[in-house]
C-alpha cells in the first residue's frame, strides 16, 4: 500500500480493517467529514460545536432521519429514534417498555448478545428461552414453529445477525401476532428489510453506520407509551419519541456521520445495490474457505452471515501466526472474538470488494507456505 496525497499532505494508505466494531467507514464519508471539520457549510463552526437546539443542527438531524426512512422504507406508523447507550441499553429498554401486558417474553438464543438480552429481560419479568444453538457453539440458527412461542408473550426477541459467531437469520421466525423485536446491530443497512414484520428494530451504529455513540431504534408507534411504572425516564421510549430524540443532548456528531453514510448508500443505489455488493464479497471469501485445505469456516452454510465470517486453521499456533502476518500485510483486526478464538473477517458495507479479494490472495499464500 503506497502513500497518497490528501488535503495537501502525504498520508499512508489505509489498511483493510476487518474489525467487528467499531469498524471502518466509507472513505467518501470520512473525507467529507474531514473537509467539514472546521466549518460546516457557512455556519462558521464544526458540527461538534453546534447546539443541538439550533436550526442548523436540526436540519442535519431531519435530513438523516428522512434518508434513513427512505433507505429502509420505514412506514409512517413507526418512530425513528437516535439514542445513546449502545444496543446493550436496549436489552433493558425493550422489556421496560414492551413486557407490560402479561409480563412475559420469549427469546431465541443465538449467541452472546442474544443471551445477554435474555438475562437482562429476566430481571424484569418472565423471560423464556424458546430455543438455543449453544449446543454447537452457536454455529447455526435454531428452527422454530409458531406453536413454540407462548401466545401470552408480550414480544419475541432475536439477534438477527450474530457478530461473534457469524450466523444470520435468512428466514424470520413465525411469531403470529406477537411483536417481533430484533437486534440488527451488525446487519443494519446491509440489505433490504421489511420493517413492517417487526415491532422493534434496534442497532448500535458502530458496525455499519457511524462511530460508536448513537443507537438507532425503529419502533411501531402503538408499542410506545405503556412502559412499566419503574422505568427510568431516559429508558422510556415515549420520552424520546415525544421529544424528537432531543430530550437531552443527543450524540450529535455520530448522527451527522450517520447522515453522511445514508447519503453514501443512496448514491450507490440503496440497499438493493448494497446487498449485491455484500453478496459478492461474501461469496469470494466463503468459496475460498469451502475449497481450502487449511482454513475452515465455522458456520453451517445455510445460516452464514454476509457481514461476519469466522474461520479457523485447527491450530491455535497457526491461527496466531496468521493474525500476526496478516497485520504486517495490512489486514488488521482479524483476530476472532476472545470467547471463541480463531479468526473473523467482518466485511461490512464500507469494506471494498478489493479488500476481500486481497485478503483471499493473502490467505492462499499463507496456506501454500503453511499447509
Amino acid at each position: 500500500m503506497k502513500p497518497e496525497a490528501y488535503g495537501g499532505k502525504t498520508i499512508m494508505a489505509r489498511v483493510y480493517n476487518f474489525s467487528a466494531g467499531p469498524s471502518m467507514l466509507p472513505e467518501e464519508v470520512l473525507k467529507t467529514a474531514a473537509a467539514e471539520m472546521l466549518e460546516y457549510g457557512a455556519t462558521g463552526q464544526s458540527v461538534m460545536e453546534m447546539s443541538h437546539r439550533s436550526k442548523e443542527y436540526q436540519a442535519i438531524f431531519d435530513e438523516a432521519e428522512a434518508n434513513l426512512r427512505e433507505l429502509m422504507n420505514i412506514p409512517d406508523d413507526y418512530y425513528v429514534l437516535f439514542l445513546q447507550g449502545g444496543a446493550s441499553t436496549q436489552f433493558a429498554m425493550v422489556p421496560f417498555n414492551l413486557m407490560n401486558k402479561n409480563g412475559k417474553a420469549d427469546y431465541i438464543i443465538t449467541g452472546q448478545w442474544a443471551n445477554k438480552a435474555y438475562k437482562e429481560a429476566a430481571r424484569y419479568g418472565k423471560a423464556r428461552a424458546v430455543a438455543s444453538s449453544a449446543d454447537k457453539t452457536y454455529s447455526y440458527i435454531p428452527k422454530t414453529k409458531r406453536e413454540d412461542f407462548d401466545p401470552e408473550a408480550d414480544y419475541v426477541h432475536i439477534c438477527m445477525n450474530n457478530t461473534i459467531y457469524g450466523t444470520k437469520y435468512h428466514e424470520l421466525p413465525d411469531t403470529g401476532d406477537i411483536p417481533l423485536v430484533a437486534d440488527i446491530s451488525s446487519c443494519i443497512l446491509s440489505e433490504p428489510i421489511d420493517v413492517k414484520k417487526f415491532g422493534v428494530l434496534y442497532a448500535g451504529a458502530q458496525k455499519n453506520v457511524a462511530p460508536a455513540g448513537v443507537t438507532i431504534v425503529i419502533i411501531r408507534k402503538d408499542l410506545v407509551g405503556n412502559a412499566m411504572d419503574i422505568t427510568p425516564t431516559m429508558l422510556n421510549y415515549a420520552t424520546h419519541a415525544e421529544n424528537g430524540s432531543m430530550f437531552n443532548t443527543p450524540p450529535c456528531y455520530a448522527i451527522y456521520i450517520a447522515g453522511l453514510t445514508f447519503k453514501w448508500l443512496k448514491k450507490i443505489g440503496g440497499l438493493e445495490a448494497m446487498k449485491k455488493i455484500n453478496e459478492e464479497k461474501a461469496k469470494i471469501l466463503y468459496d475460498f474457505l469451502d475449497g481450502s485445505k487449511l482454513f475452515k469456516g465455522t458456520v453451517v452454510p445455510e445460516d452464514r452471515s454476509l457481514m461476519n465470517v469466522p474461520f479457523v486453521t485447527g491450530s491455535d499456533e497457526l491461527d496466531a501466526k496468521f493474525v500476526a502476518e496478516a497485520k504486517k500485510a495490512g489486514f488488521v483486526n482479524i483476530k476472532g472474538h476472545r470467547t471463541v478464538g480463531g479468526m473473523r473477517a467482518s466485511i461490512y458495507n464500507a469494506m471494498p470488494t478489493e479488500g476481500v479479494k486481497k485478503l483471499v490472495e493473502f490467505m492462499k499464500k499463507f496456506e501454500e507456505e503453511n499447509a
